[in-house]
């Protein structure tokens, strides 16, 4: 009898191996380029997710397949297609800026592929785009956040530094503009530069001459920690306030005793972890890679992989990502690493912000706001 119950066993654990097979997930990151301070410590998200959930429920195996962008859209065209067609990824995560993750969407779309954002937070990025998801929140609750605080302390005017090439900027400076005109905030000038300027002493002495409560800087951190340390050069000493795109330690190394006092938004906040299940993650995070800080980037990318995860273990078939992206979107306060995270019918995700403070050359937690 036992003899028999043994070769049942190992007759269905042999079934199991033999039925087990890899799954490939793509993934698109700027590991190389002025972006790359972004994509190393969100790769590092879905690695770290990876280490700790390699397998499905039933067995299969992961596999990420990384390909770098450099931060260009066109590297971003290329990678997205090499993905779908050559390495037959079922989902792909990525690729950071709105700019870029709007082109792997638009291509992923078309061969129904779905793609999971971690920081894209422009407004349109899912807009008529029936395989986009983001686990991050968009701008225009970004904007609203930004703008009621400024509203909170006093400030009534405000100048807008947008970057005209950056669709992550456009919309984040929209959206501000709206919430904080509804707040009775006057914006009195709204000025353009560009991604690469590096002289921004006209602006700053114009800013001076218009005298404004506080500055909003819907930048990514190259052009706002210049601006800022050129600010500062010329006496020019206002609040100065950013979104996401500054929240890395770059912009802080950047931007050195300049940036002391600036604030954004940011998703997470590893010294606030909202659950057991984020504490363990940064508990995760410190053993692997021997630093106590994480960055909120690598929450997020880590719920990206993870979402996914939980997504593909609903699917009869994980390897159907029709199936996939009808499952991303009925994620409902899924316990993330960056806290609870709701995704609708849109692939748009419902979660809480927090607002920072750099003092003493580090990014302090100063609020949560919650929609």
């Amino acid at each position: 009898m036992n003899k028999f119950i043994s070769l049942g066993l190992a007759s269905a654990l042999t079934c199991t191996v033999a039925f087990a097979k890899e799954i490939k997930i793509g993934a698109v990151m700027p590991m190389s380029g002025p972006l790359a301070a972004y994509g190393q410590v969100t790769n590092l998200g879905v690695e770290l997710a990876h280490k700790l959930q390699p397998k499905l429920k039933n067995g299969d195996t992961i596999k990420i397949v990384l390909v770098d962008n450099k931060g260009d859209k066109v590297e971003t065209a290329t990678a997205t297609t090499r993905l779908i067609s050559s390495d037959k990824v079922v989902a792909i995560l990525g690729a950071l800026t709105s700019t870029n993750t709007a082109q792997t969407i638009a291509i992923a779309d078309k061969k129904k592929i779905p793609v999971i954002a971690s920081v894209a937070t422009n407004d349109k990025l899912t807009a008529r785009r029936t395989y986009a998801n983001r686990v991050c929140f968009s701008d225009s609750f970004q904007g609203e956040v930004v703008a009621n605080y400024a509203a909170s302390q006093g400030y009534k005017t405000a100048v807008v530094i947008v970057d005209q090439a950056q669709v992550y900027s456009l919309g984040l400076s929209k959206a501000f503009q709206k919430a904080f005109k509804k707040t009775g905030g006057k914006i009195v000038k709204k000025i353009k530069v560009t991604s690469g300027d590096k002289d921004f002493k006209a602006v700053v002495s114009q800013i001076k001459q218009i005298n404004p409560d506080f500055m909003f800087l819907p930048l990514y951190h190259p052009e706002a920690s210049m601006i800022s340390r050129q600010s500062k050069q010329l006496g020019l000493s206002k609040p100065m306030f950013s979104g996401d795109g500054v929240a890395n330690k770059t912009f802080i190394e950047l931007g050195g005793a300049s940036v002391e006092g600036y604030m954004f938004t940011d998703f997470f906040d590893y010294t606030n972890p909202p659950s057991k299940a984020s504490s363990d993650f940064i508990a995760f995070h410190e053993k692997e890679t021997k630093k106590s800080e994480m960055n909120s980037f690598t929450a997020l990318a880590a719920d990206t992989y993870n979402v996914l995860i939980d997504a593909m273990n609903r699917c009869e078939d994980p390897t159907n990502s029709v199936c996939i992206n009808e499952e991303i979107k009925k994620t409902i306060a899924f316990n993330g690493v960056s806290g609870k995270i709701t995704i609708d019918k849109n692939g748009n995700a419902t979660r809480s912000a927090v607002i920072k403070e750099i003092k003493g050359g580090k990014a302090e937690f100063k609020a949560t706001v919650n929609p």
